[in-house]
């Protein structure tokens, strides 16, 4: 069997085990006085029973398919032909992704050479016999769970507090596994950016004021030399998701004031779902009307008066991009609004405040803390954004604070250091890996931070 078989075939066992097991704790209750007599509710003893019937095989699954193709690798190239065992380690290793990709059908058998094929056809029956074995131990842990469960069911089984415990060490994992997740991908980061750092001086890296990552291949080519002074990347970031903020956070934050404070809940019901539907808009689509709608617009309304505008500018993304923010911002302050005591407005009221002098003098200033917040996180929103500013705002890192030029960003340049085939050893690849350091730098600060005003908001409210 295949691996998705064997798991549709573990899961079907499991059902069956719950409906037995649950069906002889009924049995056992009514041989001992009812269900009264049980310590558990019946389907706690047929939950019991399917995760007997489960969990051992899918352990088992999980480590059998993590090691079956190094095994088989390992087991296939000892047969490979002496002459081959005998030369380097990496010629080898090129010889077995020859196998491999023979055995993936990523190329027919004719074009390679006949200890390649002969190589393939051992990987293919190797294969089909640990897929037996497979099979097999897993029928037999399924009916070895079961009839160890099936024998445990009694009265006095505390099944409850053992699938409690279960459930309890499988959120532990979940857990360790979205922690060690992150861990990883902060120490790729973290040691490709220490690599780059030994080519690049972390000074210049950080205060450079000229962006230009070319390499040579050869020593006497021409662009042996390359500028990573990450300065205008680091500009046009700001530059770029200032503009977004300016039109994202005075809309948003009216908007919700209005939604909260002042529609009726009939448009209430129907202006919020329509506002949110932006943020389900995908950014490439944001992308194309920057690129086609909004910056030929800005060109010509700024040639009418006289103003040189570049066909790619950072007005153009930036105001596209605060337009796919305004719905963050929106949703966070009517939240953090409407989070507001109720007793707050009605003390206001009582002392003979409007609704709008009770908007601007207790609920505004009440909820300031968590608005902060929001905003914060839609900023880091904004510094995080690729596609819009790559099709609106263009390639160059022009170390410019005019909104009406081109410019790029510490995203943008990632995608294009790393775009096409590139080693992995040069300067100009590892420097996507010092700007993405940064820019998690910079947003885990600016996460931080809003989360503990957002926290001291909620401690002071609650």
């Amino acid at each position: 069997m295949t691996a998705s078989t064997l798991l549709l075939f573990v899961a079907l066992l499991s059902a069956a085990g719950f409906l037995l097991g649950r069906k002889r704790a009924f049995g056992i209750a009514d041989a001992h006085g009812g269900v009264k007599s049980l310590h558990s509710l019946p389907g706690h003893y047929g939950l019991y029973t399917a995760i007997w019937v489960a969990v051992p095989a899918l352990l088992l699954l999980i480590v059998w398919q993590s090691l079956e193709p190094a095994i088989l690798s390992e087991l296939v190239s000892r047969e490979l032909p002496a002459e081959i065992q005998e030369l380097p380690p990496e010629r080898v290793g090129l010889i077995m992704n020859d196998v491999k990709n023979l055995v993936a059908g990523n190329f027919v058998s004719s074009a390679v050479s006949p200890e390649i094929s002969e190589a393939a056809e051992h990987w293919l029956s190797l294969e089909t016999t640990f897929r037996w074995i497979r099979t097999l131990l897993v029928a037999g842990l399924t009916g070895l769970g079961f009839l160890f469960a099936w024998r445990l069911i009694r009265p006095e089984l505390r099944a409850r507090n053992r699938i409690e415990r279960v459930v309890r060490v499988a959120l532990v994992a979940c857990s360790t596994i979205a922690i060690f997740t992150t861990v990883g991908i902060v120490l790729s980061v973290l040691f490709e950016s220490i690599r780059f750092f030994q080519y690049v001086p972390v000074t210049e890296f950080l205060f450079g004021l000229e962006w230009s990552p070319q390499t040579a291949i050869r020593e006497d080519q021409v662009g042996g030399s390359g500028a990573f002074g990450a300065v205008p990347l680091f500009a046009g970031t700001l530059l770029i998701a200032g503009i977004a903020m300016l039109v994202a956070a005075p809309i948003g934050l009216m908007t919700a004031i209005y939604l909260s404070e002042y529609a009726p809940r009939a448009v209430r019901s129907v202006a919020k779902p329509l506002l949110e539907i932006l943020a389900g808009i995908p950014t490439v689509v944001y992308g194309f009307f920057a690129a086609l709608v909004v910056a030929p617009e800005i060109r010509g309304f700024g040639e009418s008066l006289g103003l040189s505008v570049a066909s790619e500018s950072a007005l153009a993304a930036g105001l596209v991009m605060g337009v796919m923010i305004i719905p963050f911002v929106s949703s966070l302050s009517d939240d953090v609004i409407n989070a507001v005591p109720q007793a707050m407005r009605d003390g206001a009221y009582a002392l003979g405040a409007t609704k709008s002098e009770t908007t601007r003098q207790v609920i505004f200033p009440a909820a300031l803390p968590g608005i902060v917040g929001g905003l914060l996180l839609a900023v880091s929103r904004a510094i995080g954004e690729t596609m819009i500013v790559v099709m609106a705002a263009g390639l160059s890192a022009n170390l410019t604070a005019n909104p009406l030029e081109a410019v790029t960003t510490v995203t943008v340049q990632i995608v294009t250091l790393l775009v096409g085939d590139q080693e992995f050893d040069s300067p100009k690849t590892l420097a996507a890996f010092a700007l993405g350091l940064v820019l998690f730098v910079a947003t885990l600060i600016l996460n931080v931070i809003a989360l503990t005003v957002v926290r001291k908001y909620r401690e002071q409210y609650e």
